[in-house]
C-alpha cells in the first residue's frame, strides 16, 4: 500500500501538523494531526500522538476504536480536569485498512479524510467539527479536538455532534487523502478541484497539493497530507 506524506510551515512559527503510519496484522493505520498552537511542546506532543493513534487503531483494526481509546486516555489526565488548564491539543483524523474489512475513518476536528475510486469523484468521509459546522460561526473554531474533556454526551449536548464522529469508506481500491485545515481550505476558498491535485504517485501529488495550497496565500497556515493508494478490501494484507 504506497503512501507519502508532505508538509510545508506557512507562516506559523513552528510545524505543528504530524503524520504517522503503524501495521499490525496485515492493518495499516493513517493517521494525520494539526496541533492547536505553535510551540516546541505543542509540535512534540502532536507528533506523539499521531504515533500513539496509529498504534491504537492499527492493533484494534478499527479507527474509531483506536482514536476512542486515545482520546479517552488524554481526557483521563488530570491537569486537564482544571477549567484553566493549558495542555496541547490537536485536531485528529485517522483511516485504518485491514484485510477482508472496508476501511474505517475516525476523527475529532476539523482534519479531513477523502476517498477517490476510479471513475468516481472524490467523495469528503468527514465532517468538520468546528463552529460553522453547528452555527453558522467562525471555522476556525473547533468544537471537539484530541486532549478535550467533554464525553460524547457533552459534545452532542452543546454542539450537535460526537466527540469523535466516524465513516466507512468504500470497498473497492481507492486514493485515501488525509488533509489538515491549511491544506485544504485556500485550494477549497479558491474554488479548485482538490481532485485535480492528486494526481500521479503519492509522493508526488502530497508535494503538489500542500504546495498548491500554500501559492499566494495571504496568510498560509501549516499544511499537511497523507496519500495512500489502497487496494479493494478483499485483497488488503
Amino acid at each position: 500500500m504506497a503512501h507519502a506524506s508532505a508538509q510545508l510551515i506557512g507562516d506559523r512559527s513552528h510545524q505543528c501538523d504530524a503524520t504517522a503510519t503503524y501495521t499490525h496484522d496485515g492493518a495499516r493505520a493513517y493517521v494525520l494531526c494539526d496541533g492547536i498552537g505553535s510551540s516546541d511542546e505543542v509540535r512534540a506532543w502532536t507528533r506523539a500522538a499521531a504515533r500513539r493513534i496509529a498504534r491504537a487503531a492499527a492493533r484494534s483494526s478499527d479507527a474509531e476504536t483506536g482514536l476512542r481509546a486515545v482520546y479517552d486516555r488524554y481526557a483521563a489526565e488530570t491537569e486537564r480536569k482544571s477549567p484553566y488548564a493549558d495542555q496541547p491539543n490537536a485536531c485528529a483524523a485517522v483511516a485504518v485498512a485491514a484485510p477482508g474489512r472496508p476501511l474505517t475513518v475516525a476523527w475529532c476536528g476539523d482534519v479531513r479524510a477523502y476517498t477517490l475510486t476510479a471513475g468516481r469523484t472524490l467523495q469528503c468521509l468527514t465532517a468538520d467539527h468546528n463552529k460553522r459546522r453547528v452555527s453558522k460561526g467562525s471555522r476556525n473554531v473547533v468544537t471537539s479536538y484530541l486532549g478535550a474533556t467533554q464525553s460524547d454526551d457533552e459534545c452532542k449536548g452543546r454542539y450537535k455532534h460526537a466527540a469523535i464522529e466516524s465513516a466507512t469508506g468504500p470497498t473497492e481500491a481507492c486514493r485515501l487523502l488525509l488533509a489538515s485545515d491549511g491544506a485544504y481550505e485556500p485550494l477549497e476558498d479558491s474554488g479548485r478541484d482538490l481532485e485535480h491535485y492528486l494526481r500521479g504517485n503519492p509522493k508526488g501529488a502530497a508535494r503538489i497539493f500542500v504546495g498548491a495550497a500554500l501559492l499566494g496565500a495571504s496568510y498560509a497556515d501549516n499544511a499537511t497530507v497523507l496519500v495512500a493508494d489502497l487496494p479493494a478490501s478483499g485483497s488488503r494484507g
